[in-house]
């Protein structure tokens, strides 16, 4: 079973990003986490050649999986993940972002699956991605630099289901 250590701020040059997830606010201070078989997750995806950097691979992913525009990102830190295999040690990356629109559901281009998207306040965000400390540490300093960078002065105490989760594949 992987070893997963949360560390903030940017990823040292020497290790390799193979992920790179949002943890986006709204207005009023609820995150939205995408529900895919009945889980609650992050969204984002792995860097691709063409992406000029983490931020654009952030875009591009909430584009396909959930149809959402965001601000500008600001790094959070890093997952480090040892596999316990004798490979290298890689990151998995967190940004925050403030959710500037939010576009019809339509099927994620590379697997035809919807997406469910659900608004949530930071405290039942880290319930429901049920990652423990290293969750809690990511969304709360993401909350930090929310309120700094995106001046959330005010949050909601509602949960609202924007979307179901459609079961089957769209093609």
């Amino acid at each position: 079973m992987a070893i997963i250590t949360w560390h903030s701020g940017n990823v040292p040059s020497h290790i390799e990003i193979k992920q790179v997830y949002g943890i986006i606010f709204t207005n009023d201070g609820r995150i939205l986490l995408r529900i895919e078989d009945g889980e609650y997750q992050l969204t984002g995806g792995k860097p691709e050649a063409f992406d000029k950097d983490m931020e654009e691979t952030l875009k591009r992913e909430l584009m396909e999986e959930i149809n959402i525009s965001i601000s500008k990102a600001y790094i959070v830190g890093y997952q480090l993940v040892d596999e316990e295999d004798g490979t290298e040690l890689y990151a998995q990356v967190r940004m925050t972002a403030l959710l500037k629109s939010i576009g019809e559901q339509r099927p994620d281009p590379d697997n035809g699956l919807i997406y469910g998207r659900y608004l949530t306040t930071p405290l039942k965000a880290t319930s429901l991605l049920g990652w423990g400390q290293v969750g809690e540490n990511q969304i709360f300093e993401a909350l930090e630099i929310a309120k700094k960078m995106f001046s959330l002065t005010c949050f909601s105490k509602e949960n609202t289901v924007l979307d179901p989760e459609i079961k089957q594949k769209v093609h």
